[in-house]
């Protein structure tokens, strides 16, 4: 049967389509890495301001690359069953990966010389939806958008003396944060820090209702204050050494409490608090059971991506997680591909 004009034409109307489609995802792509707007924040400008003046550490991740790994569990209590459908709130134990680090692109760097901690986790449940979290012990960002943070490490990184002063001109909002660096107090381990999400997320119950939410890990372990100079009199990496020695002599456990926004409260902005009479809900327990140093450990080939989550949780409005998966993307391509340049304990010496 002889092909109608229309009929004749439509393969090529379909090959048309296929081209604009392909070309706007060139576009897309072209544009997320910024080479259509030179001046727009991509991964790779945000990442090189991580660097200090001699380069990055390679083979290391490009922030917080001082650490140490752990293994444990998750004993969810059930109570998170009633904001998440997820799974890892179902009452049950499931195993944890982490990692305890300093805020730092050194990892060399002296305990003392760090004022920000951080613990990155990763729960997989039977199912195998992962919940991945980084968080830090500050209760507040230095900044409220990636923009911002991108221009407060360009600041301390400039020879201008003036950059940093230009820079808080600009974003006030570090001011508050800066007073928290300054008065909070110190502790000499770990285990005593409280970790904070910061950021915000949906949970998604199981009839569908959304709530945005924060979470915290609470430790059990009493903080005791010390001072930046007692720390430094305890050696460069007491740190790692106080938490080796404390999880032998016994698992430390922290309280995972989720605390549940009120309507007009700022979810986009993670250098913004919220009222302490927030709900919270208790949701399970993460116990440390063994901690084993990065080089040949389990953490140190994970990336503790904000956004890897499970169903019943996703991001919400708040910039960060987006920004902070693509960076966490670029410092991991970069430092697995400089394995080579890592100090990994020889084949068949790991005792």
């Amino acid at each position: 049967m002889p092909q109608s004009p229309s009929s004749r034409h439509l393969p090529l109307a379909r090959l048309a389509i296929i081209a604009v489609v392909v070309g706007l995802v060139a576009v897309a792509f072209v544009y997320t890495a910024g080479w259509l707007s030179p001046h727009r924040l991509t991964p790779a400008k945000l990442v090189a301001t991580l660097a200090p003046p001699g380069g990055p550490a390679l083979g290391h991740r490009r922030n917080h690359a001082k650490g140490i790994c752990f293994t444990g569990t998750f004993d969810a209590n059930g109570n998170g069953s009633a904001l998440s459908r997820a799974q890892v709130f179902v009452p049950g134990q499931y195993p944890v990966v982490g990692r305890f680090n300093l805020a730092t692109a050194d990892p060399n760097a002296a305990d003392a010389m760090v004022r920000v901690r951080g613990l990155g986790i990763r729960i997989t449940p039977p199912n195998g939806q992962e919940w991945r979290s980084a968080m830090i012990d500050a209760p507040i960002f230095p900044v409220s958008t990636p923009q911002g943070f991108y221009e407060l490490q360009t600041a301390a990184g400039s020879k201008d003396p003036e950059a940093m002063k230009k820079f808080i001109a600009s974003h006030p909002e570090f001011l508050t944060f800066l007073g928290w660096a300054k008065g909070a107090p110190w502790t000499s381990s770990y285990a005593e820090e409280r970790y904070n999400s910061l950021n915000s997320f949906l949970f998604i119950d199981g009839s569908g209702t959304k709530r945005i939410t924060r979470w915290s890990l609470i430790p059990a372990a009493q903080p005791v204050s010390i001072t930046p100079n007692e720390l430094a009199k305890r050696g460069p990496d007491f740190l790692e050494q106080e938490i080796t020695q404390r999880v032998a002599a016994g698992p430390q456990r922290w309280s995972l409490v989720v605390t549940v926004a009120n309507p007009g409260d700022p979810t986009a902005d993670p250098n913004k608090a919220w009222p302490a009479d927030r709900r919270s809900v208790e949701v399970g327990t993460l116990t440390v059971r063994q901690i084993e140093p990065e080089a040949d450990g389990p953490c140190r080939d994970i990336n503790y991506d904000p956004t890897v989550l499970p169903a019943g949780i996703t991001t919400s409005d708040d910039p960060f997680p987006a920004a902070r998966s693509a960076a966490y993307s670029r410092s991991y391509n970069s430092r697995t591909a400089e394995a080579s340049s890592y100090p990994r304990t020889p084949t068949g010496a790991k005792q």
